[in-house]
């Protein structure tokens, strides 16, 4: 019996396990920035300014931080082969990413405040995009 109850606790959990993983949060920039460690390994859903570029693929809170080396300000990208392909039309502007965040691993020579690894959504953000969908 208890062996029985020990199987169905361990299939339910297995089976909660990729709902999770499957269901981004919705944060903030800000939120990444403060609160790295509590987002660390969540699947999450991000807007910024993306930059994509030799050693410096990077969401930033905002355009003004990229212009000026705002390094605090963003979180380093591991930018997707389909990403590269894109990069001229995402490069330099807003998107919308969904990945898994990394608070430990902190992009080229860990200058960054976390990364987004694992990325399965790239989305330019326009203005009157306030649907996430």
């Amino acid at each position: 019996m208890r062996l029985t109850v020990s199987i169905c606790i361990l299939v339910a959990a297995l089976l909660v396990v990729p709902v999770k993983a499957g269901q981004p949060i919705n944060v903030t920039l800000v939120q990444l920035i403060a609160n790295p460690e509590k987002f660390d390994g969540e699947s999450i859903r991000v807007i910024g300014f993306l930059e994509i570029e030799f050693e410096g693929n990077v969401l930033y809170l905002h355009r003004e931080d990229y212009e000026n080396a705002l390094l605090g300000n963003g979180i380093w990208v591991d930018v997707t082969p389909e990403m590269t392909k894109n990069s001229k039309s995402l490069s330099k502007n807003y998107v919308l990413l969904e990945g898994v965040f990394s608070a430990r691993e902190r992009g080229h020579m860990g200058m960054w405040s976390g990364s987004l690894k694992n990325i399965r959504r790239v989305q330019l953000w326009r203005a009157g995009d306030h649907a996430v969908k």
